[in-house]
Formats: structure tokens, sequence, C-alpha cells
């Protein structure tokens, strides 16, 4: 069993090794393909290349996977199966913790 676990983090490895190889080369390819004859930029190599994938990534939040929205689907749930009572008091909590974000809204209706 614990092969089997290993086997399935080297697979995993492999894959976002080729995976992070294959985006490199697709921006190296497109930055100097397009703006060093669009403009006066220099063409970049591989490693500059993942710099940039890496910049987009803090910049921007890309990559973004699977998993993004369950708890926006959980507190959902949460609150469809809470009385008036628990959904007022909720509402004071979430409010004294978050008074400088604004008024609060309820949860939209499915």
């Amino acid at each position: 069993m614990k092969r089997l676990w290993m086997f399935k983090g080297l697979k995993f490895l492999v894959f976002a090794a080729v995976a992070l190889g294959a985006m490199g080369f697709v921006v190296m390819s497109l930055w100097n393909a397009l703006l060093p004859a669009v403009t006066s930029l220099h063409t970049i190599t591989f490693v500059q290349a993942l710099g940039l994938l890496l910049l987009a990534r803090i910049l921007f939040g890309g990559f973004r996977r699977h998993g993004h929205g369950r708890w926006r689907q959980h507190l959902r749930d949460r609150w469809e199966h809470m009385t008036p009572e628990q959904r007022e008091q909720m509402r004071t909590a979430c409010a004294s913790r978050l008074s400088h974000c604004g008024p609060l809204r309820s949860p939209p209706s499915p």
C-alpha cells in the first residue's frame, strides 16, 4: 500500500514538472515570437519565462484549481439549516467582526 502512495506521488511530480516545462516553453515561444517584433523588447530564456509565470501567479492569482468555491457552498448549506434566531445571531457576530467592511447581506437563495 505504501508503494502505491509513493508511485502516485512520483507520478504527480513528473506530471507537474512536464506541465510546468510546457507552460514555460509556451510563454517563452509566444514572447519571443510576438514582443520583439511588435516592441523593442528583447527575447527571453526559458528560466525567464518561468519567472514570468511565477510573477503572473503572484500578481494575478491565476492557476486556480478545483475546490475554490466549496466553502461558499458549505456556508450556504449551514445557512439553510439554521433557525431565524441562529441566522440573526450569526449576522450580528459577523457584523461585529467585519464592521469595517460595510453592511452584511444574506446569502442568496438557490
